[in-house]
């Protein structure tokens, strides 16, 4: 639980995410939990790593996405690798379809935040980055951290 803005208290993010997908699309799902994972989503405890979603019967569900059990939850708990059902409209799951047709795309959560009280995760339609892409963004990264390291000693 780190950021605050617009009313959106970020839970989780997947930073590993970016670095191995060219981020194509977002769009903000709904997610269907229960009263013991959202208790331990309050107190931070989950992990999106190797986290995906798929498309089953017109409905989205992600795999993957763990959840801590909550600490006196007592026989109430949950299963911390339950698959969760993503709430979206039709036409939205209709374009994400059509995405995932496309080869190479696939569906994956960026973040879970809640926005006005509701569980909320950011997903995105990816595309799997090659080994040199990857390089390719981390000698971006260094040269733009050595020009500012210029510019700053340069405003000296």
């Amino acid at each position: 639980m780190c950021k605050m803005s617009e009313g959106r208290k970020t839970i989780v993010q997947n930073r590993k995410a970016r670095h191995d997908y060219f981020i194509e699309e977002t769009y903000e799902a709904g997610i269907a939990l229960t009263g013991t994972e959202v208790k331990s989503l309050r107190l931070g405890k989950a992990n999106l790593q190797d986290s995906y979603a798929v498309i089953k019967n017109g409905e989205v569900f992600v795999h993957g996405l763990h959840i801590s059990p909550y600490d006196m939850g007592n026989r109430f708990n949950h299963d911390p690798l339950r698959v969760k059902k993503l709430l979206l409209h039709k036409y939205e799951i209709n374009k994400l379809i059509g995405h995932t047709q496309k080869k190479g795309l696939t569906l994956i959560p960026l973040s879970l935040y809640f926005k006005k009280g509701k569980v909320k995760v950011e997903l995105a339609v990816a595309k799997g980055k090659k080994l040199y892409d990857k390089r390719e963004d981390i000698a971006r990264k260094d040269a733009m951290r050595e020009i500012d390291r210029r510019m700053k000693d340069f405003s000296r």
